[in-house]
């Protein structure tokens, strides 16, 4: 890898350490019950709070970045060579993956928690049936709405690239509307709301790129100032954008200059999650799965002493970043030398003979 890419792999790295860290508390936190020591209700409402705070920079970094990497294949390449390249292997990778978590998922909720009623779950993982999964993936009701949001900005973006003020003019107002009039589709919401982060990388990510390395952070940091103010009031009205965007501008900022300070190594932790957000990311959501079910009754009967409670409570979220990193890295490295990667890129039987394009 380029050196001049790792500090942008680091924050690939550090967004999907920040979904790990989202899935971690949600299916676990808010479903606590039986709780012993005195400080544990409060230590679970901390991390809930820690998962809202981070929510308004760690998908529109990723989308951003997402966007920058592929700008080429948008502004340059023809339609003929992205369907291979960029929409078939996404697809695929969607829709393995979103079988795979419906079956994996499906089986550990019949064998931990039969009793577990999902009957009003709206993701495509918790479907009784073939036709509500079709139903959940179409709609991106499911933990994989990344890969299915790649796909809808790839072709909008491409298809609106000769047009891209208005373009970004009204995928601002969908961005701030949907907060407002949102979709029945949680997963839908999303996508919509996160768009503008991503046209903005694909199009404009040069030219952002370049005003935060030319720029002096002294510079920088006197606009930022009431900028910060007036974002944060704006989150509190439920217009998240401007916060999300000087997020984005501040760790894109901070990460390019501790890599002008400190020589970048590809062996770091961030870059070698980095390299590989793929796989943590379709394989996480269904060891969260496990673990939580796991657990709850655990904390439910009150078999853990108070102590030990206190501390699983802290460090859940961070274990299971781990725990799914690690698990994730091996799954790749399994896929690639005995499947030829056959988990995570489509088999070169299915990919559209180059000759043919």
């Amino acid at each position: 890898m380029k050196q001049k890419a790792l500090w942008i792999n680091q924050i690939k790295g550090l967004c999907i350490s920040l979904v790990v860290i989202y899935h971690s508390v949600i299916t676990f936190y808010p479903h606590l019950e039986g709780l012993q020591h005195p400080l544990s209700g409060l230590l679970a409402k901390c991390w809930l709070y820690v998962n809202l705070y981070l929510a308004p920079f760690r998908m529109p970094v990723f989308f951003f970045i997402s966007g920058y990497l592929i700008r080429r294949y948008i502004t340059e390449a023809e339609w003929k060579n992205c369907i291979d390249k960029r929409l078939w292997s996404i697809f695929y990778v969607l829709a393995l993956w979103g079988v795979l978590q419906w079956q994996g998922i499906g089986f550990l909720n019949r064998w931990l928690a039969p009793e577990r009623d999902l009957s009003q779950s709206a993701n495509a993982a918790y479907a009784d049936s073939l036709s509500e999964f079709l139903h959940g993936m179409l709609t991106a009701s499911t933990s994989l709405w990344y890969l299915y949001a790649l796909l809808i900005y790839f072709v909008v973006c491409k298809f609106l690239s000769r047009w891209k003020r208005p373009a970004l003019g009204l995928m601002l107002v969908a961005s701030v509307a949907i907060n407002f009039l949102p979709l029945p589709w949680w997963g839908m919401n999303s996508v919509v709301r996160n768009v503008i982060y991503y046209a903005l990388g694909a199009w404009y990510g040069v030219t952002i790129m370049g005003w935060l390395q030319s720029i002096p952070l002294r510079r920088q940091i006197l606009p930022l100032v009431p900028a910060l103010l007036v974002a944060v009031a704006l989150w509190f009205c439920n217009v998240p954008v401007l916060l999300s965007l000087l997020s984005a501008w501040l760790i894109m900022s901070l990460f390019w200059r501790l890599e002008q300070r400190f020589t970048p190594g590809e062996d770091r932790l961030l870059n070698v999650i980095g390299s590989n957000t793929i796989a943590i990311y379709t394989t996480h959501r269904i060891l969260i799965e496990g673990s939580s079910l796991a657990l709850l009754p655990l904390f439910r009967k009150g078999a853990l002493s108070p102590t030990l409670e206190l501390g699983l409570l802290l460090v859940y979220p961070l274990l299971s970043l781990l725990v799914c990193t690690l698990v994730g890295l091996g799954i790749r490295r399994l896929s690639v030398r005995l499947f030829g990667d056959l988990f995570f890129s489509p088999p070169a039987k299915l990919r559209l003979d180059p000759a043919t394009r």
